[in-house]
């Protein structure tokens, strides 16, 4: 193509400067041109159009979507070629290499990816070499066999790293929200990289090549008589270019074909040495875009200015657990998704990245998560899973997925959660029917009609008989019986003979949640009604299924036998408010804590330690140097998932029950296993997986199982117990408006900035004998001479009330906003202080 040279002006003056202009923001209120049913009247914050935005499209970790005034879609992709010639340009989980720093309102994002897909990696090297150097830990067939593929699997490594090609991509919004600038630069040598404009959804759109520049323009979706234009400017001209009639073609051309010409697609091309890189501008508007060419020196500058804001302004903390707030930040920006048909951000929830929206259990962590990183994502999100459509084959009810029991109360808890976090009623409002819906069909699993409830017949396979509640192949479900179902709501599912604790704990939670939001909605019987059943629950789950002898919640057959296997759901009563306080002590002094059961560094498993079932599947050779256990030498999914791997939302809901009755230190403790767990994956190979390892030393890494799954949205619940623990809203008993921070026993001094709660901005430190907490710049409360964890916190006037549990003889200050303090000491454990 022959180049032209566009007039150079000054970039900032044409582009406009940094800034987050309705990205996430202020605008309240349903979009303009949205069709009816699509939350309109709902106060929830939404995005400006026209609006650019860094990712927001599954699995296009690269790109960026542009929307225009009513409703115009683009996409700019960039991919990358293969040494082999294969252009990755999406769905490229398994390429990405770096994550961060980045922001969920798409202000800065920076990610890097590179053609090694990570199957084969040194620890998958070290395990051969382990098996052939112990051969007596080894069958001769296994030792053969290693001895024969360490060779092959080396030398696969080898021309992977060789021929490895790596980018660097970053974005940055720039003037009011329509624009961005981005750049790729080369992280080796004989690197070649596209830039690609198209449709994100296969939507009706033209692109066009004008001089050195890439142009679009699509009709709106929701308001036809507008037209969006797209323009792209690169700071200096391609190696190739074209427009396409389709990707397959865009893609032919690129590796080496021929691919027909059209207006489908369009792309620039580069060659790229190492270190080289290649920036440009694009911008939305409901007019054809100027051309003009941005400067080079400009774009880094605006890249690198937007760079040095992500923790200014967004979720960030220091310290070994509060540095986990910016893994956090990152990992939940970059799984923030665009929902095209109710136009607005949710949370990916995994599987690799993609799936789109999801109703199950997994949102529910995914909302609570993100309510610490960006309330207008958190708010959106869970508006979003209110507004889905059943899924097929379902009972019709928008929101939770009704064949997940634990869907319904797992939503209920975010739904409150986000409340006592932001005060806002508009999710309540929004959520509480459907909820009572779901909390008023689940008597059709009581399959005695003695007020407990049974788990739901998934057959005899493997793969799911715990599907009710995301155990899929928990052995607990293993020996449960078919029990066919009279009546019900027209699920077809039968009922068995398994009374289970884990399910009767999440009825209970969502009866009790409920009873929560309808004393806030103004529905004074239903709150007597759902606290009433919370009450009813409580009283026959510990009649019925309290093993006095082991000192346990166990599930429990209909015929009186119990279950025996355990697992973590034994504690599942203490997060629904169940457990008795003497029972409570028992399961966490007897049980959490015994290092033969759950405890150690990495917790908590699936299986206690010393069942049967705990890692069944695979050879255990306590002598090796290396390699602890995994299910066969060379494979990364180490221990089978339900037979001891560590999951978020087990380890959230353990953490969540024991905060609640009180064990502050155990509590910390906890939290702080759960965060390194997390920071080791993200340190080592920036995944946050899916699940994690109880014995460390596996073919992977030392804590995270390497399945398909290295991006799943409910990791973050592993670190957000750290978080958590440092300053949390009140979900419990008391005024949803309290606040609880500090720490008994989180290791170092650790901090977390940036926190926003009821209309504050919150900062807090806390280390072994200090702790400061921080509103709106200026600090509220000190403690210093001990460790202290503090509950219950409402400032009012010139004071403030609290609950305060140190670890030694401290001394409380209480910062008057119009200046005085009021201090007073306290003493070791627990007092209650007014101030």
């Amino acid at each position: 193509m022959a180049q032209h040279q566009m007039p150079r002006r000054h970039f900032l003056g044409t582009i406009g400067g940094i800034g987050a202009a309705g990205l996430g923001g202020a605008t309240v209120g349903p979009v303009p041109g949205r069709p009816a049913g699509h939350g309109a009247g709902l106060p929830y914050p939404t995005l400006r159009r026209p609006f650019a935005m860094p990712g927001v499209k599954e699995q296009d970790w690269t790109g960026a979507l542009f929307v225009g005034t009513g409703e115009s879609r683009f996409a700019l992709r960039v991919g990358l070629l293969t040494a082999q010639g294969k252009l990755l340009r999406e769905k490229m989980t398994n390429y990405l290499w770096r994550i961060g720093p980045m922001t969920p309102d798409g202000a800065y994002k920076e990610v890097q990816v590179t053609t090694d897909d990570r199957t084969v990696m040194p620890a998958h090297l070290d395990a051969l070499r382990e098996v052939i150097a112990h051969p007596d830990q080894w069958s001769q067939s296994e030792v053969t066999d290693a001895t024969a593929k360490l060779p092959q699997l080396q030398a696969k490594y080898d021309q992977l790293q060789s021929e490895k090609r790596a980018i660097r991509v970053r974005y940055a919004r720039t003037g009011d929200g329509s624009g961005l600038v981005g750049s790729v630069t080369a992280l080796e040598d004989d690197t070649t990289v596209v830039l690609e404009l198209s449709s994100p959804w296969g939507e009706e759109a033209s692109f066009a090549l004008d001089d050195e520049a890439m142009t679009g323009s699509a009709p709106a979706l929701l308001d036809t008589p507008h037209t969006g234009h797209l323009r792209l400017s690169p700071t200096e001209p391609a190696d190739h270019s074209g427009t396409y009639a389709s990707v397959a073609d865009m893609t032919a051309a690129v590796t080496g074909g021929s691919g027909a010409p059209g207006t489908a697609v369009s792309a620039l091309v580069y060659r790229l040495g190492k270190g080289r890189t290649i920036s440009f501008a694009a911008r939305v508007d409901d007019r054809p875009v100027e051309a003009r060419r941005p400067e080079a020196h400009e774009v880094e500058h605006a890249l690198d200015t937007a760079g040095a804001h992500v923790r200014g302004g967004n979720l960030t903390g220091s310290g070994p657990v509060g540095r986990a707030a910016d893994a956090v930040r990152d990992a939940l920006s970059l799984n923030t998704n665009y929902d095209r048909d109710r136009l607005r951000t949710f949370v990916m929830w995994g599987w690799g990245g993609g799936g789109g929206l999801f109703t199950g259990w997994d949102s529910a962590f995914d909302a609570v998560d993100a309510a610490l990183v960006s309330r207008p994502l958190a708010v959106q999100h869970e508006t979003d899973v209110f507004e889905a459509p059943a899924p097929p084959n379902q009972v019709p009810l928008q929101g939770p997925r009704y064949d997940q029991q634990n869907s319904g109360p797992m939503h209920a808890y975010a739904v409150w959660r986000l409340y006592t976090k932001f005060g806002d009623r508009s999710v309540l409002e929004k959520a509480y029917p459907a909820l009572v819906t779901f909390h008023d069909l689940l008597p059709e699993w009581d399959a005695d009609g003695d007020g407990l409830l049974e788990t739901p017949y998934f057959g005899d396979r493997i793969g799911g008989r715990g599907n009710h509640l995301g155990l899929d192949d928990s052995p607990v479900y293993a020996s449960y019986h078919r029990i066919t179902k009279q009546g019900g709501s027209g699920d077809k599912r039968d009922n068995t003979d398994l009374t289970d604790v884990a399910l009767n704990s999440y009825y209970a939670l969502l009866a009790e949640t409920l009873a929560k939001m309808a004393h806030v909605l103004g529905k004074p019987q239903d709150a007597t009604r759902f606290a009433a059943q919370h009450t009813t629950i409580r009283r026959l789950l510990n009649d019925r299924l309290w093993h006095s002898e082991k000192g346990l919640y166990l599930s429990r057959y209909l015929d009186g036998t119990w279950n025996e296997v355990v697992t973590p759901t034994v504690f599942y009563p203490m997060f629904a408010g169940l457990a008795t306080a003497e029972r409570a002590r028992t399961l966490v002094g007897r049980h959490l804590l015994n290092p033969e059961e759950f405890w150690g560094d990495h917790v908590v498993p699936s299986v206690a330690r010393n069942d049967p079932a705990y890692c069944s599947g695979g050879p255990v050779h306590p002598a090796s140097e290396h390699f602890r256990f995994f299910d066969r030498y060379g494979e990364g999914s180490a221990p089978e998932q339900w037979k001891g791997a560590v999951w978020p939302p087990m380890n959230a809901t353990v953490y969540d029950g024991v905060k609640r009755y009180g064990f502050d230190d155990v509590a910390a403790r906890f939290a702080a296993r759960s965060t390194a767990m997390y920071l080791d994956a993200w340190d080592k190979e920036n995944w946050f997986p899916e699940s994690f390892d109880p014995e460390p030393g596996q073919s992977v890494m030392d804590s995270a199982v390497d399945t398909a799954w290295r991006t799943y949205s409910w990791s973050n619940a592993m670190p957000v117990q750290g978080l958590h623990e440092l300053l949390s809203d009140n979900p419990w008993d008391g005024d949803p408006s309290a606040l609880m921070f500090g720490t008994l026993a989180l290791p170092g001094t650790n901090t977390l900035a940036n926190v926003e709660l009821r209309g504050h901005t919150y900062a807090v430190s806390a280390g072994p004998d200090r702790t400061t907490l921080v509103r709106d710049g200026r600090t509220v409360f000190r403690a210093t001479g001990a460790r202290v964890a503090v509950r219950n916190f409402v400032l009012r006037g010139p004071g403030a009330t609290f609950d305060i549990t140190a670890d030694g003889p401290a001394r409380v200050e209480v910062f008057a906003e119009h200046g005085g303090v009021r201090e007073r000491k306290v003493p070791v454990g627990r007092t209650h202080v007014s101030l």
